[in-house]
């Protein structure tokens, strides 16, 4: 349809819609388009109503001396350029005054029904959110556990391996459970004590554990981790 009217406050508020976007009525250079709008216009546009317009409008006015020599057919009359549906009222004296004018009556129009529909997609999700919540803390936790081996070494072949064990073994602490053990042979008839126990993480170190029972010093020489395996 292009542009109609430019001399009605409707069609100057079409032209500002048009140009809020673009730098010149077609393309990216002045041509024989901005010169046939500018000549439709008796005057600048209003800046405190078409800003657009006038930015537009007071550019195009430096290229005054140059109009004929644009690229562009100068046969065209204003009406060819623009939307292809403007946006003009049969009654202009009915438009909104502005564009801010006629912005506040789309939030009117359409803004409470979107921000209904927004606030009921906000509680539906924070429902959603709230009842995952709650089942997730309400599953039991399953307790991190670790299986370990552990070398204990004697001092010599002449500390006793059976009261070594016992010691051992009497460690008691919630959260650490012991396992199978056997001696194994190192050398020169000394043999170390390889056992394996199975801790709750959260409840026992294994480094507090070896600490501990390398405090036996009448039979304990060193501790090793042989094998850690995560259950």
């Amino acid at each position: 349809m292009g542009f109609t009217d430019l001399l009605t406050d409707a069609g100057s508020a079409v032209l500002n819609s048009w140009l809020t976007t673009r730098s010149y009525v077609t393309g990216y250079a002045p041509s024989q388009a901005d010169v046939a709008v500018f000549k439709a216009l008796s005057s600048t546009p209003a800046a405190d109503k078409y800003p657009h317009a006038a930015r537009w409008y007071k550019h195009i006015a430096s290229f005054e001396d140059e109009f004929a020599t644009l690229p562009g057919d100068a046969s065209k009359p204003y009406t060819v350029y623009g939307p292809e549906v403007a946006a003009v009222t049969l009654n202009p004296a009915k438009a909104p005054a502005t564009e801010e004018a006629a912005e506040e009556d789309d939030v009117d129009l359409f803004g409470s029904d979107d921000e209904e529909e927004d606030a009921e997609a906000v509680r539906v999700r924070e429902e959603r959110l709230a009842a995952y919540k709650a089942k997730k803390e309400a599953k039991p936790k399953i307790a991190a556990k670790s299986m370990v081996t552990l070398d204990v070494k004697p001092w010599d072949d002449e500390t006793d391996m059976g009261a070594l064990e016992a010691a051992v073994r009497g460690i008691e602490k919630d959260g650490l459970t012991w396992g199978a053990s056997k001696l194994v042979p190192v050398g020169y008839g000394v043999k170390k004590l390889q056992i394996n126990f199975v801790v709750e993480d959260e409840k026992v170190s294994v480094d507090d554990l070896q600490n501990e029972i390398t405090e036996f010093e009448d039979y304990v020489q060193s501790t090793d981790v042989a094998a850690m395996m995560k259950l």
